[in-house]
């Protein structure tokens, strides 16, 4: 079923440390509170924070899948946020899409966070992928991705950039304009649901969480506090916006690894 408009929920939580049952339970007392919506979002590594031991963590993190599949059923809305998970001997930080038919698509994090030795634990994915959701052409990313302007060049028309996060306070001001240079670039809403409070490694987040629209423009924000933020994105808007300002079709080509 197409939609010109999808609703978007986006839940900004602090994140309990390595305790994948507790912030499962968490997330559900959340989604019990929250009204209709097509999609919503949680952090990057919303059963565990970002740990950087996945070899103690990936045996409990087998819940979180199924817990996923049950939620979007549960609630008739796609539920999105990245886990860590063990496959054929490697550890990836996977971001999960699930939508309420029990359709599941995955992204594996492409760029690992160098400075916080995630390459030393986890494996990069080599795809980029493009979800078909209610007829709205999705792109989703996880956290580092952002400063990588290329890995999201909106080459194929998407209308939606997801990102999950754990992006730390200190570089705020970083995250805030990362986020609108990605939305004007790429002609697209842009939604980046990240963490609050400290983590098991000491680094403070501050949240921040965006509905961020093809201009630009703020639709919706949430700062420091845990709490939902939502608001809908309208494909007519979109469209009416790239035929009279029609920048990306003059956009540089890139020979990509990723597809």
């Amino acid at each position: 079923m197409k939609k010109n408009k999808i609703s978007i929920q986006l839940i900004q939580s602090s994140l309990i440390w390595e305790s994948v049952d507790e912030n499962l339970q968490a997330f559900e007392r959340e989604l019990d509170t929250l009204g209709d919506a097509d999609l919503v979002l949680l952090p990057e590594m919303f059963t565990t924070g970002f740990s950087m031991r996945p070899e103690k963590l990936a045996a409990d993190n087998l819940e979180a899948l199924p817990w996923m599949l049950k939620m979007a059923s549960k609630y008739q809305k796609a539920i999105c946020g990245s886990v860590l998970i063990e496959e054929e001997g490697h550890y990836f930080n996977r971001l999960y899409f699930v939508e309420p038919s029990g359709k599941i698509h995955h992204y594996d994090k492409r760029h690992l966070f160098t400075m916080g030795e995630e390459p030393k634990h986890y494996t990069a994915g080599t795809e980029r992928i493009i979800i078909d959701y209610l007829g709205w052409k999705i792109l989703p990313l996880v956290c580092y991705d952002l400063r990588f302007p290329v890995f999201s060049r909106n080459d194929v028309g998407y209308d939606l950039l997801l990102y999950v996060a754990n992006w730390p306070e200190k570089r705020a001001y970083h995250w805030k304009a990362l986020l609108l240079a990605r939305a004007i670039e790429n002609q697209c809403y842009v939604a980046a649901c990240n963490r609050v409070g400290q983590d098991g490694n000491g680094a403070a987040h501050n949240g921040d969480s965006y509905l961020i629209d093809f201009k630009g423009e703020i639709l919706s924000a949430l700062s420091q506090d845990a709490g939902i933020i939502e608001g809908e994105c309208d494909q007519d808007l979109l469209a009416e916006a790239r035929e009279k300002f029609p920048v990306l079709p003059d956009a540089d080509s890139f020979s990509a690894d990723w597809k």
